[in-house]
């Protein structure tokens, strides 16, 4: 694992590389100063990228300009390197953000926020690495994401159904004729995406336009290959962990992809989590709800700084 600098886009933004264990370049962003006391890594979902973190990044830059912010993209995503398909798995996503902190944050306190495969990836560094957990990572939010049991609850299911097989294959055989089938089958569901995502209320264009733009430029063999890997995942013994530290878990209640059923879940694993509920968001709360997702994280911030008082598990219903 290495890290290597490149070309600064801002003041406020370094960019970077970092090289996993088995060699491929992950595309690194990092905000606030070197030296802060508290690091926030931001994890996106599948086929999305750092920018799905843009406007939460945004506000808690202003809310906490002491504090340093790390985004990157995932193998196969964004503008991170392609990998071996074989790869494409959640067990090496956590083996990767493992990479990711060693290089940009060797030392200090660490809060990990995951949204969607994001989420799945920190449970999966956790289970890798519980002696972690309570000493450098010191704080953990799962957004809209799951523990286990992804094709049992909501568009989920249809991970079940034989098309997905059947379309991985295809991928497998003509990934180059499938990628061009992918960007016409997106204007096509573009309907049933804004749905899933979003849930029941108005969203404006430019977030919609973000979306849109972050799944049609994910790689088809990307997409395809993570598939398998949600039908099988279970970090629920990962969980118990967490409740040595700071927990939030957040999620909302038109979430199509990961219904509340799974925070609720996780959120009663883990003892004194922080669970809220974000009435009528769907599952890219991040985008749509970026206010409010900011304030639970900067509350989460608080508790892993050690200033606030944990008194008991907490839920709220935020309308």
């Amino acid at each position: 694992m290495s890290i290597t600098s490149t070309a600064t886009a801002t003041s406020a933004e370094r960019r970077a590389t970092v090289s996993t264990a088995d060699g491929v370049a992950l595309a690194v962003r990092e905000y606030g100063p070197r030296n802060a006391e508290l690091t926030v890594v931001l994890l996106h979902g599948h086929c999305l990228r750092t920018a799905s973190w843009t406007y939460v990044r945004h506000a808690l830059q202003r809310r906490y300009p002491g504090a340093r912010i790390v985004c990157y993209d995932h193998r196969g995503h964004g503008d991170s390197a392609a990998a071996s398909r074989r790869t494409y798995n959640l067990e090496q996503l956590g083996r990767d953000l493992s990479d990711v902190l060693d290089a940009v944050a060797p030392t200090g306190p660490v809060v990990l926020v995951g949204h969607s495969m994001g989420g799945m990836t920190v449970l999966s560094y956790a289970s890798q690495h519980p002696h972690q957990i309570g000493t450098r990572i010191v704080g953990v939010a799962l957004i809209a994401t799951a523990a286990s049991g992804l094709a049992d609850a909501g568009f989920g299911r249809l991970l079940r159904n034989p098309a997905v097989s059947a379309f991985q294959a295809a991928v497998r055989r003509a990934p180059g004729a499938m990628q061009q089938a992918k960007l016409m089958a997106c204007k096509v569901f573009a309907p049933i995406i804004r749905t899933a995502e979003f849930g029941d209320r108005k969203v404006s264009p430019r977030v919609l336009a973000l979306a849109n733009a972050m799944h049609n430029e994910t790689p088809i063999v990307t997409m395809a290959s993570f598939l398998s890997e949600f039908m099988v995942y279970d970090q629920t013994d990962a969980l118990a962990v967490l409740s040595k530290i700071p927990t939030l878990v957040l999620c909302g209640t038109a979430d199509l992809m990961t219904p509340p059923s799974h925070s609720i879940a996780m959120a009663a694993a883990v003892e004194y989590s922080d669970f809220i509920l974000v009435d009528g968001a769907g599952h890219s709360v991040i985008l749509e709800r970026p206010t409010e997702v900011t304030e639970a994280i900067a509350r989460l911030m608080t508790r892993a700084g050690g200033t606030g008082q944990i008194t008991g598990s907490h839920l709220d219903l935020v309308a």
